[in-house]
């Protein structure tokens, strides 16, 4: 969903400043226009040319339901490393860059992700990630997303999300679909 008109904050919100990644508050009243909203977080521009990433749990200051967890396809059987894998890399397809309209894991980002059975039960689940740019600061908020959405999944016990900057990410990296869709074929 992109917006062209303006939006007026109904309550103080939380908001991540991008590219910093620096946690703002921007004040009732304020106005925002949204210019991305995908996997279950809203991209919005300040009154004052600031670009910020506001929560799924604070959608309603912008007059937004929260969106669902997606659970599209996760089964409580699912106990077989590969079965947690691929639901992990489903949930990974929910995350996104907040300035960029596609998926982390057709952008290239996730390097690796592996779920390693825990003795007592459940899984560990190990993902490593890069960012586009080495010094955007998003790299923690991006982190934190996915580790929550991972933490969602059943039998999942515990998440390792960690950023990574070798080797550098570069637009070959992409999926067809992510070029496609960003115009660069």
């Amino acid at each position: 969903m992109r917006t062209n008109e303006p939006i007026t904050l109904s309550r103080d919100c939380e908001a991540v400043q991008i590219p910093s990644g620096r946690k703002v508050m921007l004040p009732a009243g304020t106005q925002v226009t949204v210019t991305q909203s995908l996997g279950g977080t809203y991209t919005v521009m300040t009154n004052y040319g600031h670009m910020v990433r506001i929560a799924g749990k604070d959608t309603d200051a912008i007059g937004k339901k929260p969106a669902a967890a997606s659970q599209a396809g996760v089964s409580a059987a699912a106990e077989k490393p590969a079965d947690i894998e691929e639901l992990v890399w489903d949930q990974l397809k929910t995350c996104f860059d907040p300035e960029i309209p596609v998926n982390i894991v057709d952008l290239g980002l996730v390097y690796h992700c592996q779920a390693v059975p825990l003795p007592g039960g459940g899984n560990r689940v190990e993902v490593k990630f890069t960012l586009t740019a080495p010094g955007c600061g998003m790299g923690g908020v991006l982190a934190a997303d996915m580790e929550s959405k991972i933490l969602s999944l059943p039998s999942v016990e515990d998440v390792d999300v960690e950023v990574v900057f070798d080797p550098p990410w570069n637009q070959s990296m992409m999926s067809e679909a992510a070029k496609l869709e960003l115009g660069l074929m």
